[in-house]
């Protein structure tokens, strides 16, 4: 097994460089378009990085703004891996807490700094956006990468224990925020309208909530991103207890993963530039409902196949890759940027809940392989029913010019500077 995750690893990453080579070599990619915003992001750790939990950042924003939001995030977890010292059941349910608290000002918060800096603060063209955060998800998967190589020396190489890569985040996370401190100022006009935010945040809900129902458009694609990531956030419980018992090097795996989903992102990138984003969007979910299915035969209880579970994993998180850009590509181009975060605040609704009743039902579902795959078999059902939705917005908008990337003649120079 730990052959195999070298080897994969090192194959995943020779075809991202020869992807990313490719894609520079073609000219700069699809331009972000007339509308604000509309651009994708090459892998899912944008997606992350642009839209999560706007409840929270609201919050954020109403207690002082995204600086201050940043600050609370570096402290909540860095409490939350010390948490990982103790044997107390509470403490480590208090840390499960702030955990979940720190994963939720994660995105937003750091989003919303830099995007009042870019446009209040700075008056940088809008354009420039995407390709900062094509640039910022690059880094984030390499690093995410280079921590899994950094847990499996600490945790294993090095006989540290698993506590070891919790306890050597707690000096990144406290020098990012001497640097938040140190070097960062809020913007003015994000430091105090929160009076104007709450109003806002209501509105917003009630806007979102009539735009999802009116536009059959909307509502296919936000149904296809509920059930899809409802399945991304039940993925990251599931594949540690399907691989661990077999002693796959759990640090080395988790770079396979991210280092697929940067390969899902570099093929997008060059897929791009000669297939539609809403068929890539349709590949993307039909990858991941094949790699559930495979799935659902490698964890068969008493037939278990760590190899090919491992290869169905790394087809899933490559089919992640390649489904975050084009959704976050349409979703752009389908729900008015004025009610899209009022869209998105409703869809997390379907999305945690599916999440939790899948997670509640592995909970019930007593020991061994036998509780996963009844989640594989769930999840399985989920993706069907995203591709069914996929296939609904093919057919309703496959004509749809609105959906369609930009010719380079027309977008081109745009983004000229990304492969730089």
């Amino acid at each position: 097994m730990l052959l195999i995750a070298y080897l994969s690893f090192l194959l995943l990453l020779t075809l991202c460089l020869g992807f990313e080579f490719s894609a520079c070599r073609t000219g700069p990619g699809p331009g972000p378009g007339p509308e604000a915003g509309s651009a994708p992001a090459t892998n899912p750790a944008f997606r992350h990085f642009q839209l999560r939990f706007y409840r929270v950042y609201f919050l954020a924003l109403w207690l002082g703004g995204p600086r201050r939001a940043c600050l609370l995030f570096c402290a909540c977890y860095s409490a939350c891996c010390l948490t990982k010292l103790s044997r107390d059941y509470f403490t480590l349910l208090l840390g499960r807490a702030l955990g979940g608290l720190s994963t939720s000002l994660l995105a937003p918060s750091f989003e919303g700094w830099y995007q009042g800096q870019h446009l209040e603060r700075h008056d940088f063209p809008r354009e420039w956006i995407p390709g900062t955060f094509r640039q910022a998800a690059t880094w984030n998967h390499g690093l995410a990468v280079a921590a899994g190589f950094a847990a499996t020396v600490l945790a294993e190489w090095l006989g540290l224990g698993p506590v070891a890569p919790f306890l050597a985040a707690v000096p990144c996370l406290l020098l990012c925020g001497a640097l938040v401190i140190h070097t960062w100022e809020e913007s003015p006009e994000q430091n105090g309208n929160q009076n104007l935010n709450r109003t806002l945040l209501s509105r917003s809900c009630t806007d979102g909530l009539s735009c999802l129902l009116s536009d059959r458009r909307v509502l296919l694609l936000g149904s296809v991103e509920a059930l899809f990531e409802s399945v991304v956030y039940i993925f990251v419980f599931l594949w540690t207890p399907v691989l661990d018992p077999h002693g796959a090097p759990l640090g080395i795996i988790f770079s396979c993963l991210m280092a697929s989903s940067m390969l899902g992102g570099s093929l997008y990138r060059a897929a791009s530039t000669r297939v539609q984003p809403l068929p890539l969007l349709s590949l993307a979910v039909l990858l991941a409902f094949l790699s559930l299915s495979l799935l659902c035969f490698s964890t068969l209880p008493g037939r278990e196949s760590p190899s090919q579970s491992f290869l169905a994993f790394l087809l899933f998180e490559g089919a992640c890759g390649l489904y975050f850009p084009a959704m976050g590509f349409l979703r752009g181009r389908v729900i008015p940027e004025s009610r899209r975060q009022g869209v998105l605040a409703w869809l997390r609704v379907p999305l945690l809940l599916l999440a939790c009743l899948g997670l509640l039902a592995l909970h019930g579902s007593g020991e061994g392989l036998a509780g996963p795959r009844r989640m594989f078999l769930g999840s399985t059902g989920l993706m069907l029913a995203a591709l069914l939705a996929t296939a609904g917005l093919f057919t309703l908008a496959r004509h749809d010019r609105e959906l369609r990337l930009e010719t380079e003649s027309g977008a081109g120079g745009q983004q000229a500077g990304d492969c730089s």
